[in-house]
């Protein structure tokens, strides 16, 4: 009996990351909801899914995505030892072009990979427009536009 590997390739782990997200989206639209972010920490160990729909996101329903994830995963041969179900929150992450153009007028906190000429790598303001590979964001009453490929995160900025 062994143990394993004590590591997993970057690479290994993003192909295994990216089936992984086609199975819980195809199981989480199926059920009439969006699958705003999906993160799994320690290795996969920990999976946290996070849904919406338009007229949000009840306990109940996060129950439901749960059980029924929990059964897919075990029909797939995922292994995983805890599954967190919940709304994306008041700081729902932004990951699709699609995403960005519905919440066009909202704050968001854009974090990029790499800073811009100015150093600058954190931006913070109001979308103004998205479109298939950038976003304009009016920082300090300038629109900056940013690459969706350079982009470490997007969140909205709740409003109080």
């Amino acid at each position: 009996m062994g143990f394993g590997p004590f590591f997993v390739c970057a690479a290994d782990l993003n192909a295994r990351m990216e089936a992984l997200d086609g199975i819980v989206e195809r199981v989480v639209t199926g059920m009439g909801f969006e699958l705003v972010d999906l993160r799994a920490s320690n290795r996969a160990r920990l999976m946290r899914v996070f849904i919406d729909r338009p007229r949000g996101v009840s306990v109940d329903d996060c129950a439901d995505v749960s059980r029924q994830l929990s059964r897919v995963f075990e029909v797939e041969g995922v292994d995983y030892d805890r599954l967190e179900v919940s709304s994306p929150g008041l700081d729902r992450a932004l990951r699709r072009p699609a995403d960005f153009a519905r919440f066009a007028g909202r704050r968001i906190d854009v974090r990029m990979r790499v800073s811009d000429p100015s150093g600058r790598r954190h931006f913070v303001g109001e979308l103004s427009a998205a479109d298939e590979t950038s976003a304009t964001v009016v920082v300090d009453g300038r629109p900056v536009a940013l690459a969706f490929a350079g982009m470490e995160r997007a969140r909205l900025v709740p409003e109080v």
